[in-house]
């Protein structure tokens, strides 16, 4: 068994660990990230199919919130270029901009009760606005109207934002995001799929002394007496022991359990991973084309579908992302149900279906290049939002970002950069940055 040591290892490459990894760094910390994969991103990855740039998660970053915050204080490039408008609504067959306008101005498209739900919405700014933790969103929604195209659009913002339905996600997560956090009010794509944001943050880590080690599976995480002291890494054949006093797991906790061993994790934290772990599910079709086939730069969302919540068009702002001539999509869905197990063909389905009555020729004018189902192990994201676990563990030296530990209402990679900052802030107060610190000794 060969050995290593460093100040701190990051288990899992995907956006929590990166952004929590290059903070690390960029504070002074010898850091290691191990991912199983072969390339860094984890659930908001990158694959190449014939030329065209497919994400296989996260299709969108923030724009002017903490994920670009967090790169210009690590020194990671952040290459996101925004579609002019950002998000168009389809409503009786129209696409509608509603950029300025907000809730008025889109309710007031839908239905001619819009004002009462705009109040609504005005008074969650208050605490006693907000409604009861077990209200969900559709219940809160049917307060107000029953009206179709209302409720297809608080779904399909539920799908887009938070990776579930709005029967299942809680009113008071919904209304606290759009009323008191960024909400997403400016995003963009990256002309190198979203991969290109991870491989820019793992970058960071290196050029100041860190590693990643890809296709390098953590087996164990090695414990003493309450306190972390290392993990085991599987590195081709060899079995790798490093040594560090702070691990960070982004692989969520009920992995994380297992790899502690369950028999020295205390049975009432066992409980409540259980008890928080639900995760969520979606459906992706990855498309292309030789002609455009939806006219909106950037995303579509919808006040009438099965399932579709959003088709985005990636390459008439990021034209990288597919081979010359060629005109990229995806077209993404929440199953019902969204959590739990659902009839994945049937599903799947419903999403074409919707795919074909919104644009013309879609089997004939579209190619279908792959279509991606998220689920159990393997979810968009690892907790419905408001059900998220607190960052800290039983053990000293561990703590989880990620998806699973997200702050109150937030999601998506924003909630992750979140976690990264908020568990390094910890990090920092237990375990001091080193002075002079030397490159990882291996």
């Amino acid at each position: 068994m060969h050995s290593a040591q460093f100040d701190a290892v990051v288990i899992g490459a995907g956006a929590g660990g990166l952004f929590t990894a290059a903070r690390l760094a960029h504070r002074g910390y010898r850091t290691l990230v191990v991912e199983r994969l072969d390339k860094v991103g984890g659930r908001a990855s990158t694959d190449d199919i014939d030329g065209f740039k497919v994400n296989t998660g996260a299709i969108v970053i923030e724009v002017g919130g903490i994920t670009q915050q967090t790169c210009a204080e690590v020194g990671a490039p952040f290459d996101i270029r925004e579609p002019k408008p950002a998000l168009l609504y389809r409503i009786g067959g129209k696409n509608v901009d509603v950029t300025g306008g907000g809730w008025g101005f889109l309710l007031s498209k839908l239905t001619r009760q819009g004002a009462k739900l705009v109040a609504g919405i005005g008074a969650a700014r208050s605490d006693d606005g907000l409604p009861e933790d077990q209200i969900s969103t559709a219940e809160w929604v049917s307060r107000y109207t029953k009206n179709e195209r209302v409720h297809g659009i608080f779904r399909n913002m539920c799908a887009s934002i938070f990776a579930v339905g709005s029967e299942d996600l809680p009113a008071r997560v919904f209304l606290t995001y759009f009323t008191r956090k960024s909400a997403f009010k400016r995003f963009g794509f990256h002309p190198e799929g979203t991969i290109g944001l991870w491989r820019g943050l793992a970058g960071a880590v290196e050029s100041r002394g860190g590693q990643v080690w890809l296709s390098a599976p953590v087996t164990r995480i090695l414990s003493d007496g309450g306190r972390v002291t290392g993990v085991e890494v599987l590195r081709g054949d060899e079995t790798v022991c490093v040594t560090t006093p702070v691990v960070v797991s982004d692989v969520g906790p009920a992995a994380t359990v297992k790899l502690l061993g369950e028999e020295v994790v205390p049975t009432d934290y066992q409980d409540l991973v259980k008890k928080g772990d639900r995760p969520t599910s979606m459906i992706s079709v990855n498309f292309a084309s030789r002609d455009s086939l939806v006219d909106v730069p950037g995303m579509l969302s919808f006040a009438t579908s099965r399932r579709l919540a959003y088709i985005a068009n990636f390459t008439d702002t990021c034209p990288e992302m597919a081979p010359q001539g060629w005109h990229l999509y995806v077209g993404t869905s929440v199953p019902k149900p969204s959590i739990g197990d659902f009839d994945e063909a049937a599903e799947t389905e419903l999403l074409l279906q919707d795919l074909r009555d919104n644009i013309d020729g879609f089997d004939d004018r579209a190619r279908i290049l792959s279509i991606a189902v998220t689920r159990d192990d393997w979810p968009p994201q690892r907790a419905v939002a408001g059900f998220d676990l607190p960052h800290d563990t039983p053990f000293a030296g561990l703590w989880n970002v990620g998806d699973a530990v997200k702050e109150y209402a937030n999601g998506g990679t924003t909630a992750c950069a979140e976690t990264a900052q908020l568990v390094v802030d910890k990090i920092i107060a237990a375990y001091p940055p080193p002075v002079g610190s030397a490159p990882p000794r291996t």
